[in-house]
């Protein structure tokens, strides 16, 4: 170590030292090339291959990651300190060889994240457009399908769009196609926004999805959501995806379809802390995209959200008899 703290020996600690200093890691942990030591693994997937119409989110990553050093060690709301239940580390980037090869690059995002579940790491990712959700359900429902709350504007349940069934608005038809997912243990809330055809989500009505529009959020309140989350997903292991355009763009600018009239910012962390005690095994949080972003605020949001996904993360998987990291 070139600096050796001598006043405060506690700074040995990297998150205890101020916070403008050191390589940017999301939320000051330790950052490794290994899943050795590891029981949360967060993942950079800068990966955009599959919007529909303004990318950008590739660049999500970095953006979260910086402002994810303004995160300081325990959640004020829930008391819960997430650095003390697990090993989180920053595993870098699920980064793509191939990323003019739509198939290819979904292809190697999966054989990243079966790499992280295989080591018994749980992954919590960062896009990158929603099209990498296939590839990581992928890898992590290798033991049967999963229930799912999904925050997001558009439920994402389309089909073939301008020659390809591979893109951020048709992830999760694909992964009920490929029995990943149990839709009737899939919730989407926050859906909004103008349709291209009206049926452009039929899939998720018809398959036995709960779609929450954002006019029944509204009416009924977080707190709601959440319960109604729980009675959804019910005890089984499932995945938590949250698309920044669920915010209103008034929070969100930074994105490639925001949607008006969208969560607060305070709405999604009250509805995300409400969701303790679901036994997530696996999150991701996408689409932020930074060139339309006005003074980080896009990246802020997401990395405060992102905070509070690690924190159920941490209790899931400590609730799951896991132990926690080995004392100092």
């Amino acid at each position: 170590m070139v600096k050796s703290p001598k006043r405060y020996p506690e700074m040995r600690e990297p998150r205890a030292r101020p916070r403008y200093v050191g390589p940017a890691t999301f939320f000051r942990a330790p950052h490794s090339e290994t899943c050795e030591d590891v029981d949360i693994g967060v993942i950079g997937v800068p990966f955009d291959g599959g919007v529909t119409h303004r990318p950008g989110a590739r660049h999500g990553p970095r953006a979260v990651r910086e402002q994810s050093t303004l995160i300081r060690r325990v959640n004020q709301a829930t008391g819960v300190d997430p650095f003390a239940l697990a090993r989180v580390v920053d595993l870098g980037d699920a980064w793509v060889e191939e990323p003019f090869e739509l198939t290819a690059a979904l292809g190697e995002i999966e054989e990243f994240f079966l790499a992280v579940r295989s080591a018994g790491v749980v992954p919590l990712s960062v896009g990158g457009d929603h099209s990498i959700s296939l590839p990581i359900l992928r890898a992590v429902a290798n033991g049967g399908p999963l229930g799912m709350v999904h925050i997001d504007a558009h439920c994402d349940t389309g089909d073939d769009y301008l020659g390809s069934r591979f893109h951020h608005g048709a992830p999760f038809r694909r992964a009920v196609e490929e029995g990943l997912l149990d839709p009737r243990r899939v919730i989407q809330i926050g859906v909004r926004g103008s349709l291209g055809a009206a049926d452009a989500w039929a899939f998720s009505y018809e398959s036995g999805m709960r779609v929450v529009p954002i006019e029944e959020f509204s009416d009924r309140g977080w707190r709601w959501a959440a319960d109604e989350a729980r009675r959804v997903v019910g005890q089984g292991p499932a995945y938590l995806t949250f698309d920044i355009d669920s915010l209103d763009p008034a929070y969100a600018p930074g994105t490639g379809t925001p949607e008006a009239g969208g969560l607060t910012t305070l709405e999604a962390q009250r509805l995300l802390r409400e969701l303790r005690g679901v036994d997530f095994v696996g999150a991701d949080l996408v689409e932020v995209s930074p060139p339309f972003d006005s003074a980080g605020l896009t990246a802020l949001n997401a990395a405060n959200l992102l905070f509070e996904i690690l924190c159920l993360h941490a209790e899931a998987r400590q609730a799951r008899g896991a132990a926690g990291p080995a004392p100092a």
